[in-house]
């Protein structure tokens, strides 16, 4: 099973900004490596900020979406990139419902 915490970096991403990130930006320390940057893009919606960002790690690729409130706490959840069309089935049915 995917596990995408263990090659995890800490990293980035209304408007919406589309940024190409090169493969490169991946960095690895102490031994430890980490998911490399493979997409990203940035959401800003009235007091957040949303960052949607596809990574790919020894394990393969993934999914981290974080928001940062104006307060600045932040929320971070991960998922397979082979749940992606469960996720955005999910979102169409609830655009229904608005």
């Amino acid at each position: 099973m995917f596990d995408p915490m263990a090659d995890l970096q800490d990293g980035a991403g209304g408007d919406v900004v589309a940024d190409s990130a090169s493969a490169s930006r991946g960095r690895s320390g102490g031994g430890r490596s980490f998911a490399q940057d493979v997409h990203s893009v940035t959401i800003h919606a009235r007091q957040r900020t949303f960052y949607i960002d596809l990574k790919e790690s020894g394990n393969g690729k993934f999914f981290k979406i974080s928001e940062k409130s104006r307060g600045g706490q932040k929320t971070t959840i991960m998922f397979d990139v082979e749940d992606l069309d469960k996720f955005i089935e999910a979102l169409q049915e609830m655009r229904q419902h608005v």
